[in-house]
C-alpha cells in the first residue's frame, strides 16, 4: 500500500507537476503575445488616423502653394510607404521618412501667410499634432510590452517552452533618426 502511495506522489513529481508549468507558462507567454499584438494593433488605429489627415492637408497646401510640387510629391510618396508598412520595423522607417517629409510641407507654409492663417490649415495641424503625440504614447505601450514579451521568452527555464512553442523574439518600433525624434512642430505667429 505505501509504495502505491510513493508511485502515486512519484508520477505527480515527474509527470504531472511539469505538465502543469509548461501549461501555466505557456498560458502567460500567450498573454503577452495577445497583449503585443493589441498593443501594435493601437498604434496601427493611429498611424492610419496620421495617414487619412495627410491628403487633406495636401489638398489645402496644394490651393496655396501650388508651385511646390517636389515638397507635396514627397509628402505623398511618403505617406504610401508608410501606409505599405507591414512590420515595426518597416513602419517605423515609413514613419521616419513621412515625419521629415511634414516638416518640410510645414516649412513650405511658412512662406504663405494665407495658407497660415487658412482655417482648414490650422485645424489640419492641430489633429496632426494630437495624432503625433497619441501615436508616442501607443509607440511607448508597444515598446514595453516587446520589452516584457521578449524578456519572458529569454529568461530560463521559460525559453525553452518558448522555443517548443516557437515563440520569437519581436521587434522595437523605434524612431532611427534624431532629426525626427519629435512631433512635427508647426507655429504660425
Amino acid at each position: 500500500m505505501a509504495s502505491v502511495g510513493i508511485g502515486v506522489i512519484v508520477i505527480v513529481v515527474l509527470f504531472v507537476l511539469p505538465a502543469l508549468y509548461v501549461i501555466a507558462v505557456y498560458n502567460s507567454l500567450v498573454t503577452l503575445r495577445n497583449e503585443l499584438d493589441n498593443s501594435w494593433a493601437q498604434i496601427d488605429v493611429q498611424l492610419k488616423r496620421r495617414h487619412d489627415l495627410i491628403p487633406n492637408l495636401v489638398e489645402t497646401v496644394k490651393g496655396y502653394a501650388a508651385h511646390e510640387r517636389e515638397t507635396l510629391e514627397k509628402v505623398i510618396q511618403a505617406r504610401n510607404m508608410a501606409v505599405a508598412a507591414k512590420t515595426p520595423a518597416q513602419a517605423a522607417e515609413a514613419e521616419n521618412l513621412l515625419t521629415g517629409a511634414l516638416k518640410s510641407l510645414f516649412a513650405v507654409s511658412e512662406a504663405y501667410p494665407d495658407l497660415k492663417a487658412n482655417q482648414n490649415f490650422l485645424a489640419l495641424q492641430e489633429e496632426l499634432t494630437s495624432t503625433e503625440n497619441k501615436i508616442a504614447f501607443a509607440r511607448q505601450f508597444f515598446n514595453d510590452r516587446t520589452m516584457t514579451y521578449n524578456t519572458r521568452i529569454q529568461q530560463f527555464p521559460a525559453n525553452i517552452v518558448a522555443g517548443m512553442f516557437r515563440f520569437a523574439k519581436r521587434e522595437f518600433f523605434e524612431v532611427r533618426e534624431e532629426a525626427v525624434r519629435e512631433a512635427p512642430k508647426v507655429s504660425f505667429k
